[in-house]
This record gives structure tokens, C-alpha cells and sequence, in this order.
């Protein structure tokens, strides 16, 4: 089956690599921010528990 799409210009290229980066750094983001707001709403309580 042939690919009607044809190929991508370099601009296009570049483009599709900025939007992949700028994903990857939002999900990034996101992570972090998750795991700080769970330690915050934790708070000391995390470090006092049953071994």
C-alpha cells in the first residue's frame, strides 16, 4: 500500500520536533508537579510510618 501523504519538508520537520519536545517538557511538568503536591499534602506525616 502506497503512502499518499508524501514526504515532509525540513520546516515540517522541525516543527513536528519543536510540538514532541514542548509534549514531552508539559508531561514532564505535570509529573513533577504531582509528586510535589503529594508530598505537600502528606506533609511530615510521610516520614512517621509504620516500618
Amino acid at each position: 500500500m502506497e503512502d499518499d501523504r508524501g514526504q515532509l519538508t525540513e520546516a515540517q520537520k522541525k516543527a513536528r520536533r519543536s510540538r514532541s519536545v514542548a509534549i514531552g517538557l508539559a508531561l514532564a511538568a505535570l509529573v513533577v508537579l504531582f509528586y510535589v503536591l503529594t508530598l505537600v499534602k502528606f506533609g511530615p506525616a510521610i516520614l512517621d510510618r509504620p516500618m
